[in-house]
């Protein structure tokens, strides 16, 4: 199969979903393509670099007429006949399989981290693909979300929600047959954040439609996750005082330093966060100095406020009558993000006041307040949980993903993984792990289809002293095709004085253990541990 075929008349008869209408397709041919993609832009796979190779890139536009949405789907198809120069991998260059890539935030897909996992699909052989959801590639939602003042546009919201993967699939599909003349062999998702979302609406919603996904850091429950977001600032609110970061930090610090050789190691990374959260106390920090970076240095006490706002986000959003309704992050992830956390606030050299994080701020915003000028930066408790209920009653059917019946996607064969980083910025990792146990509580035998994996030391997708576990694609792989359930999967670890050590992350709920008699090789292992249940 030679780039011939990369022309519109190859898919003239393409057949769409009967709820989606054809606006346009364009087909070009591309040749002595190269790319080189970082490991952490493909999440779960190894990086890869290559030239020479060629493919063709089918971008198609289509309507669900009444609705006034443009969705765009591009698909890259590797061309058979092509030379390639593979540093892994050197295939043959389309591997009869089809991988689609997820977004992040508010983007669907087709934007910059979308193209990256593109690449290195396209790199091992396989036929990509990702969708706009009909949002374009904006890292906000203010120009999509609203019809006018006061109406939220609920297609754009369905699109993102869950209708446009379902298209993706189902056209993904046809495009191939008509280049190939056949269908692809095996399907996969591979997804990280919003694109963790998405992996887990095609495991519940089109159960079918893929035979593997990857869904990393999923924002599962979307309305206590805009809640989340909101939940720290609500605390400085309510507080009437607003922390320097500096503060923040010395405190997250001292706990990962005290909390640190919990699992038996000193390493820099705290693994038993349960049992951080039961020895390290914020309070304790109250009145230590500390040389503050955006005082240029100079030395501030650390406030009850700071401590307070802490404990609070260690412990999750609680309800004006003080009843705990969510999960919190935990010790050792960085609240502050230099200045563009979820504890993140705007200073002068005499204070400071809060500064919302814009996925939380832009929801609340735009979709409950239903406003282009709305400000909820001043948001108070009352307020918050008024929000997020209002977020489960008009909008959970489109964006929730909680749904924990998966029979029907064992039932079909599907093989789901998903993956969370401990020292997550954003969204809790227990919130996954909940979601896992809830699966497990009604669906037998769970591990024939569905694990579950923590990273220690890794932050929202990728960041932190721990790599990506980049072996969980190839896993994945090798349990739908092969049958060989995933067990320990490895990561990298850089270690406080600076050197990599080779580590496995475990499928819930074991976890890694390290084997002080080991002098080389394997030292660390999965062993059986007690979780709690949520």
């Amino acid at each position: 199969m030679s780039l011939h075929l990369c022309n519109p008349t190859t898919f003239f008869s393409l057949p769409l979903p009967i709820s989606a209408s054809l606006l346009s397709l364009t087909t070009t041919p591309v040749t002595n393509y190269s790319a080189s993609v970082p490991a952490i832009y493909r999440l779960t796979a190894p990086a890869i670099a290559y030239t020479n190779l060629s493919f063709c890139n089918i971008t198609l536009t289509y309507t669900h007429p009444g609705q006034n949405d443009s969705i765009i789907i591009e698909t890259w198809l590797p061309a058979a006949s092509s030379s390639s120069n593979l540093t892994t991998n050197p295939t043959n260059p389309w591997n009869s399989r089809l991988l689609a890539v997820g977004g992040g935030g508010y983007q669907a897909g087709r934007f910059d981290l979308s193209y990256a996992g593109m690449q290195g699909g396209l790199g091992e052989g396989y036929a990509t693909i990702t969708t706009d959801a009909g949002l374009g590639s904006d890292t906000t939602a203010r120009r999509w979300a609203l019809l006018s003042e006061g109406n939220v546009n609920l297609y754009n919201l369905l699109n993102l929600g869950s209708a446009s993967l379902g298209d993706m699939g189902l056209i993904g599909k046809e495009i191939i047959k008509a280049f190939y003349g056949k269908g692809p062999e095996y399907s996969y998702f591979n997804g990280c954040s919003q694109g963790g979302r998405q992996g887990m609406v095609l495991a519940q919603r089109f159960p079918g439609l893929f035979d593997g996904i990857v869904a990393g850091a999923p924002a599962v429950y979307w309305s206590e996750a805009m809640g989340g977001f909101q939940w720290p600032q609500v605390v400085m609110n309510e507080g009437g005082e607003w922390p320097f970061g500096c503060e923040v930090d010395a405190i997250g610090e001292e706990a990962t330093k005290q909390c640190d050789g919990l699992d038996g190691v000193v390493d820099g990374i705290v693994q038993e966060v349960e049992g951080c959260l039961g020895v390290f106390d914020p309070f304790g920090m109250v009145g230590r100095e500390v040389e503050c970076a955006q005082l240029g240095g100079r030395v501030i006490t650390i406030t009850e406020a700071a401590a307070a706002v802490v404990n609070k986000t260690w412990h999750g959003r609680e309800r004006v009558d003080g009843r705990k309704v969510w999960y919190g992050l935990v010790p050792g992830s960085d609240l502050t993000v230099n200045g563009s956390g979820i504890v993140a606030t705007n200073c002068t050299e005499e204070r400071c006041v809060g500064r919302a994080n814009p996925l939380g701020k832009d929801w609340f915003e735009l979709f409950v307040e239903k406003s282009s000028t709305a400000d909820v930066s001043n948001m108070t408790h009352r307020e918050l949980d008024r929000y997020v209920k209002a977020t489960k009653q008009d909008f959970g059917s489109l964006l929730e993903t909680d749904d924990t019946d998966l029979a029907e996607f064992k039932r079909q064969g599907g093989k789901l993984i998903s993956w969370h980083g401990l020292i997550d910025q954003l969204l809790s990792p227990k919130a996954t792990e909940r979601y896992y146990q809830d699966v497990s509580a009604i669906v037998s035998e769970t591990q024939e289809f569905y694990r579950h994996y923590e990273v220690p030391g890794l932050e929202h997708c990728f960041g932190g002293p721990s790599g990506n576990p980049l072996e969980l694609l190839g896993q994945l792989r090798a349990w739908v095709e092969q049958g060989i359930a995933p067990e320990a999967s490895p990561v990298n670890v850089t270690r406080l004085d600076g050197t990599t050590e080779a580590r496995v992350v475990c499928p819930y709920p074991q976890k890694a253990k390290f084997d002080a008699s080991c002098t080389g090789g394997a030292c660390w292992t999965c062993e059986d541990a007690i979780r709690p249940p949520h």
